[in-house]
């Protein structure tokens, strides 16, 4: 590992926060705030909670329930694909979410009658990123897979009632 790519800079940063799926959900956390509380936040302090060095993810306990915080987090990770597909193809998609007490579970993103995001979840008291570059590329490339999915059967994600 260079010494470049070992300490990220505050450019990296700054390009990555400008994707469009992390605009997104930075977006989806403002708009949890109701009383004004995070508006001194800035970007990556409000994304911080997605970033878990190893050390972090190590100190997480192997066995316990998903706190509520983690779940709701997790929900504003697809909620915001969701959105941003929403943008891209302007299907409206719908997010269903399963999930045990232990932290195993499904998500599914639903456009019409597509299943277009299938994710099986497994220790989601863990859930998180080990950088926001990594958080970037996990949003796109489901923004992505979805959005193709979506042009390659469109009468499928037609909303119908």
């Amino acid at each position: 590992m260079t010494e470049s790519s070992a300490i990220p800079s505050e450019a990296s940063d700054e390009m990555l926060l400008r994707a469009p799926f992390v605009q997104q959900l930075v977006r989806q956390l403002r708009a949890q705030d109701a009383h004004g509380v995070w508006d001194g936040k800035t970007d990556l302090q409000l994304l911080k909670p997605y970033i878990h060095t190893p050390e972090e993810r190590r100190a997480i306990p192997i066995m316990g329930d998903p706190d509520p915080e983690t779940l709701w987090r997790l929900e504003l990770f697809y909620n915001a694909i969701a959105v941003a597909i929403e943008r891209e193809t302007g299907q409206m998609v719908s997010p269903m979410m399963k999930m045990s007490q232990e932290g195993f579970g499904r998500m599914v993103l639903l456009a019409g009658r597509l299943v277009i995001v299938n994710k099986q979840l497994r220790d989601v008291h863990r859930f998180g990123f080990a950088s926001l570059e990594k958080l970037g590329e996990a949003g796109a490339k489901l923004l992505g897979e979805a959005v193709e999915l979506i042009r390659t059967y469109p009468a499928v994600a037609q909303y119908s009632a």
